[in-house]
């Protein structure tokens, strides 16, 4: 089962930039969806090996749903659902939601930004002097150093906890300041300090979580509430929201998680109190326009939230290639940011390059990753991606 939107046909402008784009016609597009549907590849292969069709592997990988959204020349050029939420459920659309998981830290990367901007914060100063409810606790790798923004945001700043298991239907969801400091009902160890800040990349939705906390102290907003009115609604991305769990209207247009052998996570999606490190509900569509929105200001041209300082300062690669964050990589004409997320039953990723050019891809399976990875294959061949 399928359902699909083609968001350009001949002449319409840039969902972006109001630029005329490319002047492919319906049947253009959807030739090249089939060519990427039924050219499946891994990404390291051999010259002469078959490709597969995109249903073959979904039915091998247990994935049962995946939605997909391309950008070509600075707009989203098409957006497909395919296979069922939940077995014996409603198909796969392009506006079914699901947990972006890790992509939810570039979205709050983006709002600490504009904060930035609007000088309401230093992403060099201490943390601690902006956290009321709770402080990054003092060792020796403090005392020499102090935990800023800018180094939560890349993953430099010696936190602990790559990221979060969240939590099953039923069980006792944590309180944020119990999810900082590791007490019961979390999951997790105590988000500390445990190596000297700015010296290493170490990935940690820990700091992700310190974020969190900054945000609500310093704005006196619910972080949902402040990503709504800061992101999501200015980039147009009316379909996504940092609710957690979902309400229950919401939760019947969403994706239901699968194990790997393709039965459902027991109970359903589980929540994330986390929000800015993995809790975002979103659609690849809604996605593309957080890249083009990105790729806009990137480039110096206007777009709601940032100005061009502030979204160079966000795509600065850093160590390890990570900028504040995005992953990006590449030198001009051709740098591109990215970022993959995984939570239970969900794994995604998404890409764009400075070009005007990307993707964006979601599954409910936990073998999502390896079919990510054979679709993004077969995209970037049809699209001919520079690498």
């Amino acid at each position: 089962m399928l359902s699909a939107i083609v968001t350009r046909a001949q002449g319409a402008p840039s969902a972006s930039n109001g630029k005329s784009q490319t002047s492919a016609t319906k049947p253009d597009i959807e030739a090249r969806i089939q060519r990427v549907l039924s050219g499946l590849r891994p990404p390291i292969g051999f010259d002469g090996q078959p490709h597969a069709l995109l249903a073959e592997r979904m039915r091998a990988l247990h994935v049962p749903g995946v939605s997909i959204a391309v950008i070509h020349n600075g707009a989203v050029e098409w957006a497909r659902g395919f296979g069922v939420a939940k077995k014996g459920g409603r198909p796969i659309g392009p506006d079914t939601l699901f947990q972006a998981a890790s992509i939810s830290k570039p979205v709050t990367a983006m709002a600490v930004l504009a904060l930035a901007q609007a000088g309401r914060l230093d992403l060099d100063a201490d943390v601690n002097s902006y956290l009321k409810s709770w402080k990054v606790p003092a060792n020796s790798y403090t005392d020499k150093a102090k935990v800023t923004l800018r180094e939560l945001l890349s993953h430099s700043a010696g936190t602990t906890v790559n990221g979060f298991a969240g939590y099953q239907a039923g069980a006792a969801i944590p309180s944020l300041i119990e999810v900082l400091n590791g007490s019961s009902p979390a999951n997790n160890r105590p988000i500390v300090v445990d190596e000297p800040p700015g010296e290493r990349f170490r990935y940690s939705g820990g700091g992700y979580t310190i974020v969190q906390q900054l945000l609500i102290d310093v704005t006196g907003r619910p972080f949902e509430d402040l990503l709504d009115e800061m992101v999501l609604r200015p980039l147009g991305m009316a379909r996504s929201s940092y609710r957690q769990p979902l309400p229950a209207s919401d939760l019947l247009h969403a994706a239901m998680p699968h194990i790997a052998n393709g039965d459902p996570v027991s109970g359903g999606p589980h929540t994330y109190p986390e929000l800015a490190a993995a809790g975002l509900w979103t659609t690849p569509t809604d996605l593309a326009r957080f890249d083009l929105a990105l790729l806009d200001a990137w480039a110096g041209r206007s777009m709601p939230v940032l100005s061009q300082p502030a979204a160079i300062q966000m795509l600065t690669s850093g160590l390890d290639a990570y900028g504040l964050g995005l992953i990006v990589r590449g030198s001009s004409p051709h740098r591109r940011f990215s970022h993959d997320g995984v939570n239970a039953g969900f794994i995604n990723s998404m890409i764009s390059y400075e070009t005007g050019d990307g993707a964006v891809v979601m599954t409910n399976g936990d073998q999502g990753d390896i079919l990510v990875a054979e679709i993004m294959q077969s995209i970037a061949a049809e699209y001919q991606w520079p690498d």
